[in-house]
């Protein structure tokens, strides 16, 4: 092996250790900005919805979390265009959630004497 060969190894591996590098931190910038978006959300939903209403929308979250999520996008989207008058109720927040929710599939089977 060479001094020639050497020298680009060593390149090539250096410019591998810099993409590595690079690489990783743009995945921590975008685990920031989702931390932080996460925390406006939160605080946005603090404000609009009432205690008892946050922690059924807690409960849902634990159940479905792909579901509350898009349930507390558009609680967000009210609040943000001002639809939304006072603080969301249990009731009101449970409403909404049979609203949204795809209705359920109901077989029926029926055996033929």
């Amino acid at each position: 092996m060479g001094d020639d060969e050497l020298a680009e190894i060593r390149r090539r591996r250096m410019a591998q250790m810099q993409q590595q590098a690079m690489d990783q931190q743009m995945m921590q910038e975008d685990m920031e900005r989702q931390k932080q978006a996460d925390a406006q959300l939160h605080m946005v939903l603090l404000q609009i919805l009432e205690p008892e209403a946050r922690e059924r929308l807690n409960a849902v979250r634990l159940a479905r979390p792909e579901f509350a999520r898009a349930v507390e996008q558009q609680l967000v989207l009210l609040a943000q265009s001002g639809r939304l008058k006072q603080k969301i109720t249990d009731a009101q927040l449970k409403a909404l959630l049979q609203q949204i929710q795809p209705a359920k599939k109901e077989f029926n089977i029926r055996r033929k004497g």
